[in-house]
């Protein structure tokens, strides 16, 4: 039976009284990610292990901040954290699980996606960033990568996941530069400042790469794709954009 997902935070308890810590799942620059199954209840879940000895002050603010972030999200189109265990040594942050494998795996598969199977994947994205944008929180790191589905079902559920790089924008300005190479927008780049329209240029990056099947910007050098991205050239090559019709092409274009 699933638990609600009211945010429960433990306190010098140990996560291993509630749950059974299984294989990895992945594994980022300071947390790595295992598949947990509540002892009581048999719920699978995502675990995000951060060891506190290797945090430092930076690592320590940044993973306050997903904390923060992570625990106002109530969208079906979001990850949910559920529980966070405070230990000694670790931080354990108890996230749904999201079995279906990410957008990326997708793409690759199909290699390119219709325009209504595109716009079928991407608007329940586009619900989820606009909804995070009312809460002032923007994600910097939209990316295939980070959107997971909930199971392997053709018509699962889509979710944004990693808000690792999300920040609170509300009135001002972030300056920070962050983000994926090919998907960073670029305000990011030129560091005059940026507001919420950095998680839509991403959005169209993803809907590009999903319609023909490579990116828009593409360098081994990453100087030359940043210049790219800043003076915002790009194409639709022949013969893949032949068949996409000039409002697809209009709505990448803005």
């Amino acid at each position: 039976k699933r638990r609600g997902y009211m945010l429960v935070y433990h306190r010098n308890e140990s996560i291993h009284d509630y749950y059974k810590l299984e294989e990895e799942l992945g594994r980022g620059s300071f947390a790595v990610v295992v598949q947990g199954v509540h002892k009581e209840t048999g719920e699978r879940v995502a675990i995000k292990v951060f060891g506190k000895r290797e945090l430092d002050e930076d690592d320590e603010i940044a993973l306050q901040s997903e904390v923060d972030i992570l625990s106002q999200l109530d969208h079906p189109n979001a990850v949910k954290l559920v529980e966070i265990f405070d230990e000694q040594n670790h931080i354990y942050l108890v996230l749904e699980l999201l079995a279906g494998g990410e957008l990326f795996d997708r793409i690759v598969e199909k290699e390119s996606y219709s325009e209504k199977e595109a716009s079928d994947t991407i608007r329940p994205i586009v619900d989820a960033i606009r909804y995070c944008h009312s809460l002032g929180i923007v994600h910097r790191d939209l990316k295939p990568e980070n959107l997971l589905y909930e199971s392997e079902d053709e018509n699962s559920m889509i979710k944004i996941t990693d808000f690792g790089l999300a920040r609170f924008v509300l009135n001002e300005l972030a300056t920070t530069a962050c983000g994926t190479p090919n998907y960073v927008a670029p305000e990011i780049i030129q560091g005059h400042g940026y507001g919420k329209e950095v998680d839509y240029w991403s959005i169209g990056v993803i809907i590009y790469i999903m319609l023909c099947g490579f990116p828009p910007f593409y360098d081994e050098n990453n100087q030359t794709l940043f210049q790219m991205i800043k003076t915002g050239s790009f194409e639709f090559p022949s013969p893949y954009w032949d068949d996409i019709s000039d409002l697809a092409k209009d709505l990448i274009s803005q």
